[in-house]
This record gives C-alpha cells, sequence and structure tokens, in this order.
C-alpha cells in the first residue's frame, strides 16, 4: 500500500513538473513574440525619425511653407553670399553682373571658383545650376508669378519683404534656414564688438569728423544713403557726423545709392569723403574736372579711394567689418 501510495505521488509530482516546464516554455514564447514586437516597433519608429531629419518645414516671409532639405548641398543665394560665407557654406553658384564681369570681390577668397550667375536669376540659368535650395533675398525677386516657377526647379525661402531688408535679420534668416542659428548669433555678436570698440576709438581719437561716401562709376557720382550699406555702418554702428547734404539725398533715396551731380557735391559739408572708384580703368576723367577739385574734402586732401572689389557698395557681416576697418584706417592718425 505505501508503495503504491508513494508511486502515485510520484506520478502526481511529475505531472506537476511537466505541466509547469510547458507553462514556462509557452511564456518564453509569448515574451519572445513581445520582445519581437517591440523590437520591429522600434524600428519602424528609428527608421520613421530618420526620415524626418531629412527635411524641415520652414515659413518664409511670403508666408511659404518651404520644405528644405537637413543638409542642402547645392545652394543658390544670390546677393547673400555674404551671409553664406559668414556661416560656413559655400553656393554652387555666385550673384554677378554683366556676364560675372561685376562680383563680390571681397569674398573672392572664400567664393574663388565659384561659378557666377546673373544677378537676375533666369530660370534656365538656375535650371542648369541643378539647385537642391534656392534663397530669394526679397519678394520682388519672386513677384509676378516667378515664385512658382523657381520652387518648380528647387525648393525656394524668401528672406524678407522689402527690397532691402535689414542685414541683421537676413543673417538670423539664413541661419535659421541652415540650422546655423548659434553661428548667426556668434557673428552678430562679434560684429557689435568690433563696432563698440571702432567707436569709441573714434571718439577717442577724432574730433568727430562729418564722412560721406560716394561711388564713381560710368563717369557719374552716387552718394550712399544714411540708413543703407556703408551708410548705416558710418552713421548708426560708428556714430559718425552725417552731411546735411547726404541727410536731404536720403529722404527721398529709394535704394542704397543715390546719384548726386558734381554741382551738389560741390555743397557737400564733409571732412572726409570714401570714394569708391568704378572707373579706375577708364581713366576716372571726372575727378579732373574743376568741380570736383573744388568740393572741400578734396581741397583739404582728405578723400579716400577704394576700389569696387572691396566691400563699401555691399552689406553683411563681413562686409561691414571690413568697412569699419577701411574707416579707422582712413581718419584715425
Amino acid at each position: 500500500m505505501y508503495n503504491v501510495i508513494s508511486k502515485k505521488k510520484m506520478l502526481q509530482l511529475l505531472g506537476a513538473g511537466l505541466l509547469a516546464i510547458s507553462l514556462a516554455a509557452c511564456g518564453d514564447e509569448g515574451a519572445k513574440d513581445n520582445q519581437s514586437s517591440t523590437n520591429k516597433t522600434d524600428q519602424t519608429s528609428n527608421k520613421e525619425s530618420k526620415e524626418e531629419v531629412k527635411t524641415r518645414t520652414l515659413t518664409d516671409a511670403m508666408g511659404h511653407k518651404v520644405v528644405i532639405p537637413a543638409k542642402p548641398k547645392r545652394v543658390i543665394a544670390s546677393y547673400l553670399e555674404d551671409n553664406l560665407v559668414t556661416l560656413g557654406v559655400k553656393p554652387v553658384a555666385q550673384w554677378s553682373v554683366k556676364d560675372g564681369a561685376s562680383i563680390q570681390g571681397y569674398l573672392q577668397d572664400d567664393l574663388e571658383g565659384i561659378p557666377t550667375i546673373p544677378h537676375d536669376l533666369p530660370f534656365e540659368a538656375v535650371q542648369k545650376m541643378k539647385p537642391d535650395l534656392i534663397i530669394m533675398d526679397s519678394a520682388s525677386m519672386v513677384e509676378g508669378g516667378k515664385y512658382e516657377q523657381y520652387n518648380k526647379i528647387a525648393p525656394t525661402y524668401v528672406i524678407g519683404t522689402e527690397v532691402n531688408n535689414d542685414w541683421r535679420d537676413e543673417l538670423k534668416r539664413v541661419g535659421e534656414v541652415f540650422g546655423k542659428e548659434d553661428a548667426a548669433k556668434k557673428a552678430l555678436e562679434k560684429y557689435e564688438a568690433k563696432a563698440a570698440d571702432a567707436k569709441k576709438t573714434l571718439e577717442k581719437e577724432t574730433d568727430n569728423p562729418s564722412v560721406a561716401a560716394v561711388w564713381l562709376v560710368g563717369g557719374k557720382f552716387f552718394v550712399v544713403s544714411d540708413n543703407l550699406s556703408s551708410g548705416a555702418v558710418m552713421y548708426d554702428d560708428l556714430g559718425l557726423k552725417e552731411p546735411g547734404v547726404v541727410k536731404e539725398i536720403s529722404a527721398s533715396a529709394t535704394g542704397n545709392w543715390s546719384a548726386i551731380s558734381l554741382e551738389k557735391l560741390v555743397e557737400m559739408d564733409a571732412d572726409h569723403l570714401f570714394l569708391i572708384n568704378s572707373d579706375t580703368s577708364t581713366g576716372s576723367k571726372a575727378l579732373n574736372e574743376a568741380l570736383w577739385k573744388s568740393i572741400p574734402a578734396v581741397k583739404a586732401g582728405n578723400v579716400h579711394e577704394f576700389s569696387a572689389d572691396e566691400s563699401w557698395l555691399y552689406t553683411g557681416a563681413i562686409a561691414n567689418e571690413q568697412i569699419i576697418d577701411n574707416v579707422l584706417k582712413s581718419i584715425v592718425k
């Protein structure tokens, strides 16, 4: 009897053990299935994340939702090259006038070898460059249905709505397009510090002279507006005195540079003139005119001449820093 009971107990125990092993096996299989399902979900999620970072969607100044490549490699940003170079971005083509006869000479250390493209960006020329991103300086560049044409070639982002946008805002926006907001911020901080130091030097080393920038091209003279380009640098950032003639012309100016006659230049009560001479190849005949020689700054020997390859005709962090350097070298003795 004892042996029979023992065998029964043994059989019961054995059955219980087999059941436990079976249940455990089922549990392992279920866990494996769950783990496999989790792994597949993670892989799908990671794949989707990688796909998401291939592009970013930004809203431009005109309200367009622009799908921008995360790392664009073939960028056209005509007349915004100063911003690109500041942020360490090389365009696939660079701004030019007259089939490359005029380019932004002051940037050529960084843009050397980059092919030129006409400043008005003909569709065929743009298409030929096969850009993966087009950045436009202003809304006027894409009016009349042009935006849709450019956007068919590549995603097109418009920086500002004005013809002349604030260069600081432009740099910030270009920084946002490339995900280089920090680099743009640092460049602006560097510029503001340089301008502040230069202003202190001018206050200490000069008697607050009045200055003006004059451009000679094609035998005609132009004067810079007081709130744009080199004018904004001289009068706003450096605090130099603005001549009455510049104030008068700037009041009705529609662009960076306004035509000024020699007769009007004679009235220019500037202590120093910064002359940007685009006529050196043709002899600069206008500079031999009696009226030119009668201008107060010319008579005083305070004309500081620069070539059109320098940064006076342009604007941006690099251009404006170079203008500051040229101002200091010219009038701080």
